[in-house]
């Protein structure tokens, strides 16, 4: 079955760090450019970045800037999401998905490119 499936969620405090895993299988994770996105409730679905599966840049939204690091082996197909300084505001469903077009990033969207692969989702909850 050709997923990925996103972990490592749970509920921390303001200030806290958590590291979140998307593992792909069946594909190759090299050829995609892979994206980190959330959802809290009643907000539409943000794209927080991007990573490239040949270059290891990667691109981040302003709100996570700073704070949020991707990071991937494409040999163990996982990318991670190492988040810090935590906030309230962070609370969210985080996903991961393939860029289905491009390996490359151009900035944290994906605007005018196609997503797939979608994960369920891990659930992030950072209390105050």
């Amino acid at each position: 079955q050709v997923q990925l499936v996103e972990s490592g969620g749970g509920l921390v405090q303001s200030g806290g760090s958590l590291r979140l895993s998307c593992v792909a299988s069946g594909f190759f994770l090299d050829y995609y450019a892979i994206g980190w996105f959330r959802q809290a409730p009643g907000k539409e679905r943000e794209a927080i970045s991007c990573s490239s599966a040949d270059d290891g840049s990667a691109y981040y939204a302003n709100s996570v800037q700073g704070r949020f690091t991707v990071s991937r082996d494409n040999a163990k197909s996982t990318v991670w999401l190492q988040m810090t300084s935590l906030r309230p505001e962070d609370t969210a469903v985080y996903y991961c998905a393939a860029d289905l077009e491009r390996r490359r990033c151009k900035d944290h969207t994906f605007v005018g490119t196609t997503l797939g692969y979608w994960g369920q989702g891990t659930q992030v909850t950072v209390s105050s």
